[in-house]
């Protein structure tokens, strides 16, 4: 990009003090649509200042972002939400209900939403089965891809790709000890999700003690951070039911 920026300077400074050269004339006039006749001297030359302004034009074309496909595409805008997946529709109700009820005019949490259940479907036990590890493989599935998208769209996120890794590790952790407990299962899981199971190292790097160091500041600043946040929950949740239970008595708040 430097030796790019070099080269187009040069060329738009001799075009600018030195006039037009003779390998830019047929690439200013070869186009009536770019360049009028106002633009031509009355030798038949174009004009130095609107060869110029083409170049700096041609230069900084914005380039499109090329569409990232994304999990969620495939999921049909006719599906209700997950709040009112056992409600009947019939042709009476007004096409606008309709819209609001069915992911057409759903957001991005309400489609996740769907598209987790529909992997949960594939491999859970049974249809009370909500904490098995094959349900938090799908679970972690889902939202992995999630992150996955959005820090393609946004690569500067390094909070969402803090959470990526952390489900990464996560899901590692769970493919493995099923792997070593129940193999049929796990590559039924492998299978059903479309997850690609890389064996890890057999040799890790040496822990130094500034790795070390460093690894417990990490863990001790996330788990203050949780309690703090947990701390803040509850205080919130309690000045709730306060504010409720007067509320129950009759006592203005």
């Amino acid at each position: 990009p430097g030796f790019g920026m070099l080269c187009l300077r040069r060329v738009l400074c001799d075009v600018w003090v030195r006039g037009i050269p003779a390998n830019l004339g047929p690439l200013c006039v070869g186009s009536r649509s770019l360049v009028s006749q106002r633009a031509v001297t009355g030798n038949g030359a174009p004009d130095s200042r609107t060869c110029l302004s083409l170049l700096v034009r041609n230069y900084a074309q914005t380039r499109r972002r090329q569409e990232i496909p994304s999990q969620l595409d495939d999921l049909p805008s006719t599906t209700l939400k997950m709040d009112y997946k056992g409600v009947q529709l019939s042709e009476a109700v007004d096409g606008v209900v309709k819209r609001l009820l069915t992911l057409e005019m759903a957001s991005q949490a309400e489609k996740l939403k769907i598209k987790t259940q529909q992997l949960v479907d594939k491999v859970k036990r049974d249809p009370r089965d909500t904490r098995s590890p094959e349900v938090r493989i799908a679970t972690l599935t889902a939202k992995i891809r999630n992150y996955r998208e959005h820090i393609q769209k946004h690569p500067k996120d390094k909070a969402n790709k803090r959470k990526m890794l952390m489900a990464i590790d996560k899901r590692k952790k769970l493919l493995k000890n099923l792997r070593r407990t129940r193999y049929d299962t796990f590559e039924h899981v492998c299978a059903q999700l479309g997850i690609e199971y890389t064996f890890p190292p057999e040799y890790y790097r040496r822990a130094t003690r500034r790795w070390l160091a460093k690894k417990a500041l990490c863990l001790k600043v996330y788990n203050e951070a949780k309690r703090l946040q947990a701390a803040g929950l509850l205080k919130k949740r309690r000045s709730l039911s306060q504010v409720r239970s007067k509320e129950a008595q009759g006592t203005p708040v």
